[in-house]
């Protein structure tokens, strides 16, 4: 009989595209996501992934095993949500959804002190607007507005995307072309660095080098790397580059760790939302999070 959790992990990996994000995401260790999907691959009786260097690349097969149970996985989350609900009456209990750097800035050092209980689910954007639409998720953070007529947006915060590098980076040739306004010898420059990025998400990076060189950008990180806060630790103190946002790298940047290059040619900024169902039992937990968001986002 299957596990539930095999398809938990094998969703986990199917989504994130490496086994370190599975484990992340599910807060599980990587050599459970290991035994997971070999049990898993084990009773379906072939491969459901080709690894591929750091990618997990979904076969054939996988890809069809996960049309299957992607919504009968997402309907045994929402039953898990309700029935979690009525059973704790005098508790309620809060799902929000936002991207894992983001919950580590703000949200992570005050779970603690919040009355009520909380699940922290971590995912894509379109996917939790689907799931606040649903009804899994009651909040989410986002900086993607979506289309449901039951879901409203209120932003709240501002995020710019640039360019940093670690301290010990050599950039006055850049500095120079910047001031010159070569963007071909800059774009020369800045491909011959080496750079950091994450297995999930080269949205950031393909964004600026399209805003900035109104072309693709054309080469991968050499080192890839969890998540974002992953690359301002790796950096801090180093060398090399990443496009991230600001207020991810603000700490580091006023303690002369890591350093911003380039805010490039135009600002490539985003509006961060709160999203939520027009309709809420959970009005005042709801506004209680946003409190806190807002005062973080302040601070930072």
């Amino acid at each position: 009989m299957v596990n539930l959790e095999w398809y938990r992990s094998f969703k986990a990996i199917y989504k994130t595209g490496t086994l370190t994000g599975a484990a992340e995401s599910l807060f599980i260790s990587q050599p459970g996501v290991s035994l997971h999907l070999g049990s898993l691959e084990s009773y379906v009786g072939y491969k459901l992934f080709e690894r591929t260097g750091r990618k997990m690349v979904p076969t054939e097969k996988g890809k069809v095993l996960y049309n299957f149970i992607v919504e009968p996985l997402a309907k045994l989350e929402d039953a898990e949500k309700h029935f979690q609900k009525s059973t704790e009456k005098h508790t309620p209990t809060i799902s929000v959804g936002m991207c894992f750097e983001t919950f580590q800035i703000t949200l992570e050092q005050y779970i603690s002190t919040l009355p009520f209980n909380v699940i922290i689910r971590f995912g894509d954007y379109p996917e939790m607007l689907d799931q606040l639409d649903k009804g899994i998720l009651d909040l989410i953070i986002t900086p993607q507005k979506g289309n449901s007529p039951n879901i409203e947006h209120e932003g709240f915060s501002s995020e710019t995307i640039v360019l940093v590098g670690g301290t010990d980076t050599d950039e006055d040739q850049f500095k120079l072309l910047a001031k010159k306004k070569d963007l071909p010898e800059m774009e020369r420059w800045l491909k011959e660095q080496k750079w950091y990025g994450t297995a999930g998400d080269m949205e950031h990076l393909l964004r600026f080098w399209q805003l900035n060189f109104g072309k693709h950008a054309d080469f991968r990180p050499n080192y890839i790397v969890p998540n974002l806060n992953s690359i301002v630790r790796c950096l801090s103190g180093g060398k090399g580059l990443a496009i991230i946002p600001d207020f991810l790298c603000k700490k580091e940047v006023e303690e002369g760790k890591i350093k911003v290059i380039w805010e490039g040619k135009e600002k490539l900024k985003n509006i961060l939302y709160f999203g939520t169902r027009k309709k809420t039992q959970y009005a005042p937990e709801i506004a209680l999070i946003k409190k806190l968001f807002k005062e973080v986002m302040v601070s930072i």
